[in-house]
């Protein structure tokens, strides 16, 4: 296994203003200086790494000198990360539009997984429908992001349509996509991380890795919080996964490149490297 570093480490997460009027411009991204962060994951010693869509945009008419940033490094693209608006059919032309847009920057950058997180919740909470109109929506994207060479796969994410393990169960019951596991969101929505992995093992695509302080639901780096992650690690290897391991640490407030330090050493003794 190849370990990479999500750059949303490095000022967190943020949405592109335009969709405010303009629902085929929604796009996360990570304000700040890409090229900064790319340097700091390289020295840690990490890979490769993941980051947001919407931080591909200014490179739009210029991939080959994101490329080159990378290259570089000596870092690949581990994953693109994406997301949006997948209960409303109306919306589905304009979504699909802005999907394509980051499937084709994600494939244009030689990424190698396309992950879509989250999905938006009502107002009025959630109704069963959403699920099967969301896992036909995600059928549809993830079409489009294999033909384009990338590995798609959905992301539980808390605060969003499949956030608790029976909401993760009725959205994968209506679509094939394959499983982004992010241990610490589905343990944070009440999950058991170990247990989702095994239940999902056939449709295991990628992995985030992150620790949980169960008292704060802080994100913590690997072995400072409450996750088992030795029986986590246990159940991808079972799954037969030999991809890419992306660590992750949105929200916390200590030294990034100290604890990004500390979690790569985690995965080099549990001899992962």
């Amino acid at each position: 296994m190849k370990f990479a570093y999500e750059a949303n480490a490095w000022g967190g997460v943020v949405g592109t203003p335009g969709s405010v009027t303009n629902l085929g411009s929604g796009f996360y991204e990570t304000p700040g200086d890409v090229h900064g962060t790319l340097e700091a994951i390289a020295a840690v010693g990490y890979q490769g790494f993941e980051l947001f869509d919407g931080n591909l945009l200014p490179f739009e008419e210029s991939t080959s000198d994101f490329v080159a940033a990378v290259s570089g490094q000596g870092l690949e693209v581990a994953g693109v990360y994406s997301g949006g608006h997948l209960i409303y059919r109306d919306a589905h032309e304009d979504e699909l539009a802005r999907f394509d847009r980051s499937i084709r920057l994600a494939a244009s950058v030689g990424a190698r997984h396309y992950v879509i997180g989250g999905g938006a919740i009502r107002s009025t909470g959630r109704r069963d429908e959403d699920y099967r109109i969301a896992g036909e929506f995600l059928e549809t994207v993830a079409e489009r992001a294999r033909a384009a060479g990338l590995v798609p796969s959905y992301h539980p994410h808390l605060g969003s349509l499949a956030q608790a393990p029976e909401q993760i169960d009725a959205l994968f019951a209506a679509t094939s996509i394959g499983l982004c596991a992010d241990v610490a969101h589905i343990a944070a929505g009440g999950g058991d991380p170990e247990a989702v992995i095994r239940r999902y093992s056939d449709r295991l695509a990628y992995v985030h890795l992150k620790d949980l302080d169960a008292t704060s639901q802080a994100f913590m780096p690997l072995g400072e919080g409450d996750l088992d992650l030795a029986g986590i690690i246990d159940a991808v290897v079972d799954a037969g996964y030999d991809d890419w391991i992306t660590v992750e640490l949105d929200g916390y407030t200590g030294d990034q490149s100290a604890a990004a330090a500390r979690s790569l050493r985690f995965l080099q003794d549990g001899k992962l490297a």
